[in-house]
């Protein structure tokens, strides 16, 4: 007979063995990172596995730690901060004996400013978050060459210093790490005797995965309020290993789900152009129904902790502000372009905040509370000559 194996008290195990050796920035740090090295062995249960990111602004933060212990507790670890897209989709296709768990430390190497674009790996790790994506490349030698699909579904765990591609970062659990303070203290991580420990933990992990693997495939665990859309792929294999943990792992999961979701919302800028939507609603049409295109440059690039007034090394001008915001259309389904304004001073080219208000709600986080307080309106103004 099978001895039941208490999935809440192994987790909690797992828990410590980080506490040990991590100093993670919050309690849902912890839970999360638990969580996720459990799901690691339950992979084909998910419809996705979300990707674990430890990132920080300076080196010294603890991050490689965090991955060598991760990697002594997942199945099949392997470590790539060298490896090519190649040799990345022969590894996931089972070649050497099975799926592995792939971690990249340094992964701004990869992917920071100096290192180039690397799209062939940015598109290995996007596809391999869902199942059943495979990527596809030819093989063969000169004219005999065919295409070849080869699966990308596995759990991927990465370190490095500032952040990642945005396509990457919406698939992730972000831990944002620091470095430790004085008073805070963590043993230090020997291979010989640590390494033995932790994977001694991955093998009951494993055990106990076997024993819940049916109960878990096919589960749509109940999400926290408010988390909906890409952050509920990403957190929906942790909360079903929680759920069959059970004890206190239910709750403590939808609470770092929380914690880490709103972490991950209110350090995101989105992208360039959602910026620049976004400062236009908060920051220079507050209150005005329209203003012209000089006075909306001048605003936006007088704007403290915005990009506007170096980009690319130049400020923004009339062109590219016009092309940025002919990519999003009004509520007519027309590109937002700049209009006739009259103002005190003549007719000038402008834009109309009705023509932005439908980008604005699709595309714009919530807007803060103080954007009631007006900015100072054009006068006189009249309505605009036709075009």
């Amino acid at each position: 007979m099978t001895d039941t194996i208490d999935g809440a008290a192994l987790l909690d195990e797992v828990e410590d063995f980080h506490r040990r050796f991590n100093v993670f920035p919050d309690e849902a740090a912890y839970v999360a990172v638990a969580l996720w090295d459990a799901h690691a062995h339950l992979l084909d249960c998910f419809d996705s596995t979300p990707r674990l990111a430890f990132l920080s602004p300076e080196p010294g933060s603890g991050k490689s730690r965090a991955l060598d212990v991760v990697e002594t507790l997942v199945p099949r670890s392997m470590a790539a901060a060298d490896a090519s897209a190649s040799a990345l989709f022969r590894s996931v296709s089972g070649l050497d004996g099975g799926r592995p768990t792939i971690l990249f430390d340094e992964i701004d190497t990869i992917f920071g400013p100096k290192a180039g674009e690397n799209e062939q790996l940015r598109g290995f790790i996007n596809a391999g978050h869902a199942r059943g994506r495979p990527v596809y490349r030819c093989v063969g030698d000169g004219s005999n060459q065919q295409v070849q699909g080869f699966p990308s579904y596995c759990a991927v765990a990465v370190a490095g210093l500032g952040n990642l591609p945005d396509t990457i970062m919406t698939r992730s659990v972000i831990i944002r790490m620091r470095r430790r303070a004085r008073n805070e203290k963590v043993e230090a991580f020997r291979t010989r005797i640590h390494v033995g420990e932790g994977n001694q933990l991955r093998d009951r992990l494993a055990k106990w995965a076997e024993t819940v693997q049916d109960s878990v495939t096919g589960t749509f665990p109940e999400m926290p309020d408010g988390i909906s859309d890409r952050p509920a792929d990403v957190w929906e294999p942790l909360l079903s290993v929680a759920d069959a943990a059970s004890g206190d792992w239910p709750r403590r999961a939808r609470e770092a789900c929380t914690t880490l979701v709103n972490a991950s919302r209110a350090n995101d800028k989105g992208s360039i152009g959602i910026r620049l939507l976004t400062d236009l609603r908060d920051h220079v049409l507050i209150g005005i129904d329209r203003l012209p295109t000089v006075a909306i440059l001048d605003r936006l690039n007088a704007l403290d902790d915005a990009p506007w007034a170096d980009l690319d090394g130049k400020p923004l001008d009339n062109r590219r502000l016009s092309k940025m915001l002919a990519e999003y259309v009004t509520d007519d389904h027309i590109p937002i372009r700049s209009r006739n304004i009259r103002t005190a001073g003549g007719v000038l080219k402008g834009f109309h905040a009705d023509d932005l208000a439908d980008a604005w709600a699709r595309y714009c986080p919530p807007p803060p509370q103080d954007t009631a307080t007006s900015a100072t309106p054009l006068h006189p103004s009249s309505e605009p000559l036709p075009l």
